[in-house]
């Protein structure tokens, strides 16, 4: 037989192997982040059923007057029903988002001019300094004397609060630019506006949300004082009337829906907090 007409071995095909390191990297990423949000979920609901918990043994407890749960989520009922508790979430929210709005968009470029020019930052921050020591809740009988009783002299506290809050931190921000960043970017020939925006606008961002975070935790704040004092309508001013009535149901109601509101825009903060700051490291 001839050497060409020899039978030649089968063709054996090489099983698949395990898959490349950076596929099962990126699959066990994925794997944590799933485990680690099922993980927060249920922490979450325990969380909030240990509260209830001793929410209700509190009010078990033969404290005065202390409602529990089940009266609270009763009269939360009632209110919603007759509209009141959406009108006077309505009124606050307005507030809030009005005075933290401006508040925010003029703390970042006041911050950002501060931070980047060292003349500016002499002249500003020992005023600023300065005011951040004044309460804004000191400063609304003076708001209401000058402004009048409507809503000028309450958006303008919640402003004043959201703007000390985050100027600050903008302020940092770009003060704790790394400056080798700054020199190796100019020695690439990037001009002073390619530099601000490519390095210190980026490297800022994660102290100017946490600034937002803390200014809008000091908007609410404000505004339920602003309200207990002078206003015809919202959270803080239906708490006031209950109080006169000692309607603890109705504040209880009122905490709720402050608390809970306020959440809700924090966490919607923080999400866009990562979001944008994808590139950090985070525990």
């Amino acid at each position: 037989m001839n050497v060409q007409d020899k039978p030649r071995a089968p063709h054996r095909t090489k099983p698949p192997g395990p898959p490349a390191a950076p596929e099962r990297a990126a699959g066990t990423a994925k794997k944590k982040r799933g485990t680690g949000r099922l993980t927060s979920v249920l922490l979450g609901l325990a969380s909030a059923a240990l509260g209830l918990l001793a929410w209700a043994a509190l009010a078990g407890s033969g404290i005065n007057g202390f409602p529990g749960p089940v009266v609270v989520a009763r009269r939360a009922g009632e209110l919603i029903a007759d509209g009141t508790l959406f009108e006077d979430a309505g009124a606050s929210l307005k507030r809030v988002l009005i005075g933290y709005v401006l508040g925010v968009a003029l703390a970042i470029p006041v911050g950002f001019v501060m931070g980047w020019y060292p003349v500016v930052r002499r002249l500003i921050e020992p005023w600023l300094q300065f005011f951040r020591m004044v309460p804004p809740l000191a400063i609304i009988p003076l708001a209401i004397v000058l402004m009048g009783i409507d809503e000028t002299p309450k958006i303008f506290v919640i402003f004043l609060a959201s703007f000390l809050s985050c100027v600050v931190s903008t302020f940092q921000g770009v003060v704790a630019v790394d400056v080798t960043l700054v020199n190796a970017a100019r020695v690439l020939g990037a001009r002073d506006p390619q530099v601000f925006l490519g390095v210190v606008v980026p490297a800022s961002t994660p102290f100017i949300l946490v600034g937002m975070r803390i200014g809008l935790g000091a908007s609410w704040a404000t505004v339920v004082a602003a309200e207990l004092i002078a206003a015809q309508g919202g959270l803080g001013y239906r708490m006031q009337q209950a109080q006169v009535y000692y309607d603890l149901p109705t504040i209880f109601v009122q905490l709720i829906a402050i608390g809970a509101i306020g959440l809700a825009m924090d966490r919607l903060l923080l999400l866009a907090e990562r979001r944008l700051t994808h590139w950090q490291e985070r525990r």
